[in-house]
């Protein structure tokens, strides 16, 4: 199985991947792949400001974390082809649907982004997405906190822009309410999702 977990930057994604990780002895994953990705290195530079103004295109930017994820797409497929094995990622296709729609304004960009992803690009569908409900004010808390305890950390783009942040969550409320991707499953406790997860074995 593929579980995704989703959620603006600062949610505690990687804190509840960790602990679900070991209830369930499953693999994981974590999108951007920057040590690994040149597609995810790029988008790195250009969320810091190295790279002129592709940061300015939300299509450009969209098109280099798919080609991350595209990168990984041999790995994700073994999970499809194993029911046996769980693989939990630290976000998926459906960041790029959220950024993308919440920078852009426009829902084009969800079919857009499903084009690109599941279907060009051939990427498994999760068989579940969790989204790590926390408010961006709590988030954006978490983020700047994380920032100044570790100087490899430093806040982007993306995690500076406040209004960028809220009409991401917002957007994200929309994803999981019409089942974008998938099934959808909401909140931060650790038990409702695992349970939520061997309910689909």
């Amino acid at each position: 199985m593929i579980i995704a977990f989703e959620g603006i930057d600062g949610a505690g994604k990687n804190t509840l991947v960790t602990a679900i990780k070991k209830e369930l002895n499953a693999d994981t994953l974590a999108f951007p792949r920057y040590e690994d990705s040149i597609h995810a290195q790029l988008a790195q530079d250009a969320l810091h400001g190295r790279m002129g103004d592709v940061t300015d295109s939300a299509f450009a930017m969209a098109t280099l974390f798919a080609l991350d994820r595209h990168g990984a797409k041999a790995l994700l497929d073994e999970y499809v082809d194993d029911p046996s094995r769980v693989l939990i990622l630290d976000r998926y296709v459906a960041s790029n649907a959220a950024y993308t729609t919440a920078r852009t304004g426009d829902d084009a960009a969800l079919r857009w982004v499903e084009d690109l992803e599941f279907g060009r690009l051939g990427l498994p569908r999760p068989d579940l997405q969790v989204l790590v409900d926390t408010s961006p004010e709590l988030a954006r808390e978490r983020a700047a906190k994380r920032e100044t305890q570790d100087a490899t950390r430093a806040r982007d783009r993306y995690e500076r822009d406040g209004g960028l942040q809220a009409a991401t969550y917002a957007m994200y409320g929309r994803l999981a309410e019409m089942s974008w991707g998938g099934p959808w499953v909401r909140g931060s406790d650790p038990a409702v999702i695992i349970q939520a997860i061997r309910d689909l074995a």
